[in-house]
């Protein structure tokens, strides 16, 4: 399922959406540009779960060690992921900028992307694999929507064979599924040795419940 748009507009300009699909834009063009240096490039500024956790119990911490926590949020594995993320992220996050306002919406995004990432650590605490993607932070975007914004009307592209399909359906229901695939994807990656990439499955679950747990306390007083 692809999300194509929400009749759901928003009553104030979403400045912090923008440019976070602005950054996200230019580090991708800048990865592009980088030909043979991107893989080091990757793993200078990608999240290393075992990396992480070993500096972590050696105490040899540093800027170096936390820093990959956040740079990785704007890092992506191919057009495919990034426009997809991009997506997600243009339909669905002007609207929970609005309810929380610029500055909180900001720090929600960010939160909910470091719950993300560690989530996944927790998870995959020896791959050696770089983590890269804003999904788990666009995941917390999610949450909170599907709570805020349940019945908003999301119309969405359906590949059915060689044919598609738009239908509207629910916030509810187009959310609920997609997290429900995460987390049976998710129970089945468990199966799968931890030192081979893929999905970070479980980055989505924690951005997800991140965000429905954080909503209540970001969103404005006079919501509706």
């Amino acid at each position: 399922m692809i999300p194509l748009r929400d009749a759901n507009p928003s009553e104030t300009t979403p400045f912090v959406n923008y440019t976070l699909i602005a950054v996200n834009g230019f580090v991708f063009l800048f990865e592009l540009s980088l030909g043979r240096g991107l893989n080091a490039f990757i793993f200078d500024f990608g999240l290393i779960p075992s990396q992480f956790l070993a500096d972590l119990q050696s105490m040899n911490v540093g800027l170096g060690t936390f820093l990959p926590l956040f740079t990785s949020m704007f890092l992506h594995g191919g057009w495919f992921h990034f426009l997809g993320n991009m997506l997600y992220l243009y339909v669905f996050g002007d609207n929970v900028e609005d309810k929380f306002g610029h500055v909180r919406y900001l720090f929600f995004y960010f939160t909910a992307g470091l719950a993300a990432a560690l989530t996944q650590v927790f998870i995959n605490q020896h791959s050696e694999v770089p983590m890269v993607g804003a999904s788990g932070a666009i995941a917390g975007v999610l949450g909170a929507y599907i709570f805020m914004f349940p019945r908003a009307k999301v119309a969405t592209l359906i590949p059915i064979f060689i044919f598609f399909q738009v239908v509207e359906l629910p916030a509810f229901v187009f959310l609920g599924i997609w997290f429900l695939m995460q987390s049976v994807s998710g129970i089945f990656s468990l199966r799968i040795a931890s030192d081979v990439g893929g999905v970070a499955f479980w980055a989505h679950i924690g951005g997800f419940a991140a965000g429905a747990i954080l909503f209540p306390f970001l969103r404005k007083p006079r919501w509706r």
